[in-house]
């Protein structure tokens, strides 16, 4: 399965199972209760703790919601955990009684940043995690609202930034998850794992700048020096040969190649 960060379109009142309202209720009474105790009360941790126990099945049921994205369900519910003591921690109770409507976002914004900051293989800027994020949203959206998948104009328009902004957030997808080079090949049924289909490093790439440089040289030279040239180093003929093909001595021809390749040395500022 590729991963998938996630994004925040999750409704608050979709992360609560509904046959746990009551516990949460029961929550809310231990926060007006622990309201009314003075702040150096030792009796005050004791109902934090009991309240984090009664709201842990939140942060599981959190948790799950992003299970199979790429990080453990066992880390995300961690993570989870710790959002929520967060929000037990930040949760003012004479602001609003409703607990949930509170500790939900701050539970998944725990399990997002989580995504954030572990999720990638390859580290980005987060501005580009970020622009990503808003992208899936958009494909999402726009996917079903036009019936096919969006043009990179399109998205550029709904988020209202460049194309080439929306390019780079598609691209910064591709650092999400990587590849390790020992998974087998799919499909194929070979066995062979994806490093073994790779290419080998080719010798002859590091020439192709020599040759292509070499050659407005060459064909700047007389045709007779050119033809001695190409013989001798691209024909692979002796000295002896070019001399019979062309019909002059080889001391004739050792003298020409000697004169042809001081120029072009010079031609080409000693690269050769």
């Amino acid at each position: 399965m590729t991963a998938v960060p996630p994004d925040d379109t999750v409704p608050p009142g979709k992360a609560v199972p509904p046959d746990k309202k009551d516990q949460y209720e029961l929550a809310v009474e231990l926060f007006v209760s622990m309201a009314s105790l003075p702040p150096d009360d030792p009796t005050r941790e004791k109902i934090t703790n009991s309240i984090i126990e009664l709201c842990l099945p939140l942060a599981t049921h959190v948790a799950r919601r992003y299970q199979g994205r790429g990080q453990p369900f066992e880390d995300l519910e961690q993570v989870a955990r710790v959002g929520l003591v967060q929000a037990v921690q930040r949760f003012d109770v004479d602001k609003g009684s409703d607990f949930l409507s509170f500790a939900v976002p701050t539970v998944m914004g725990e399990v997002r940043k989580h995504f954030r900051d572990h999720g990638w293989s390859v580290r980005v800027p987060r501005s580009l995690q970020e622009r990503h994020l808003a992208l899936n949203r958009a494909l999402t959206s726009l996917s079903q609202t036009l019936g096919r998948a969006p043009t990179v104009a399109e998205l550029a328009t709904e988020l209202d930034i460049e194309p080439d902004e929306v390019e780079q957030g598609l691209t910064a997808g591709n650092s999400y998850r990587t590849t390790p080079l020992d998974t087998a090949s799919a499909g194929d049924g070979s066995g062979l794992t994806l490093i073994d289909t790779l290419g080998q490093y080719d010798e002859a790439i590091s020439r192709i700048d020599n040759h292509e440089t070499l050659r407005p040289a060459l064909l700047a030279l007389p045709e007779r020096e050119r033809t001695i040239v190409v013989l001798r180093f691209f024909g692979h003929l002796t000295q002896s040969q070019i001399a019979e093909k062309i019909g002059i001595s080889q001391m004739h021809v050792s003298r020409i190649l000697t004169q042809t390749l001081k120029q072009l040395r010079t031609e080409m500022g000693e690269i050769f």
